[in-house]
């Protein structure tokens, strides 16, 4: 497997999108005030608010084709008045957390965020900061079948990560034994699937 610093270089940036075959829900929880935090924790929750408020700020520019489709980011506008701002966590299961730990940790190079409460869960867990963003692994009994699914990520439900130059990331992939497809549509974009076969996308973007 490829060291966390050689894959820094990949620039993995945020997750850009979620696409789901089935319906689901989603729960945002908002940050635990600091005096309620072990002193352990504090580092952390404050790069988790520096990372929140950067990403309000900036311009999210995902690329389409030959078209880019810019939008700045803020709250979404709805009939309901909710004020959604943006994708909090994605949720994946995984059988082993330690397997899962060196894909998502050790080949991706992935930063756990220490401030989320994995001791108050009745299963074994860890938060993985992707941009702003964050992936909770959670090692579950998977109600999916493993086997059957789609050869391309794309067609499948999958998370879609941002990344600086995907030509990285897939010497990286092909070193460590990663299968992989990339972009029907011709675009720079990488689909593979870690160890539980939770299809993953790695598209290029613009910084």
């Amino acid at each position: 497997m490829a060291s966390s610093s050689s894959l820094i270089a990949t620039g993995l940036l945020s997750v850009a999108s979620l696409h789901l075959n089935d319906q689901a829900k989603h729960v945002n929880f908002g940050a635990m005030p600091m005096n309620t935090l072990p002193s352990r924790n504090c580092e952390a929750l404050t790069r988790y608010s520096r990372r929140r408020s950067l990403s309000l700020i900036a311009n999210a520019k995902v690329s389409a084709g030959e078209k880019a489709i810019v939008k700045e980011s803020g709250a979404i506008k709805s009939g309901n008045d909710i004020g959604i701002l943006s994708i909090h966590h994605v949720g994946l299961l995984c059988e082993n957390l330690e397997r899962s730990l060196d894909f998502y940790q050790n080949l991706l190079g992935l930063e756990i965020n220490e401030a989320r409460p994995n001791d108050k869960l009745p299963y074994k867990g860890v938060w993985f900061w992707v941009g702003s963003e964050m992936i909770h692994l959670m090692e579950l009994p998977n109600p999916d079948p493993l086997t059957g699914r789609p050869e391309h990520g794309g067609r499948d439900r999958h998370t879609c990560i941002a990344v600086r130059d995907v030509s990285k990331l897939k010497a990286v992939f092909d070193k460590a034994g990663i299968p992989y497809t990339l972009s029907k549509s011709g675009r720079p974009a990488i689909f593979a699937r870690d160890p539980d076969a939770n299809a993953l996308e790695f598209t290029q973007v613009d910084n």
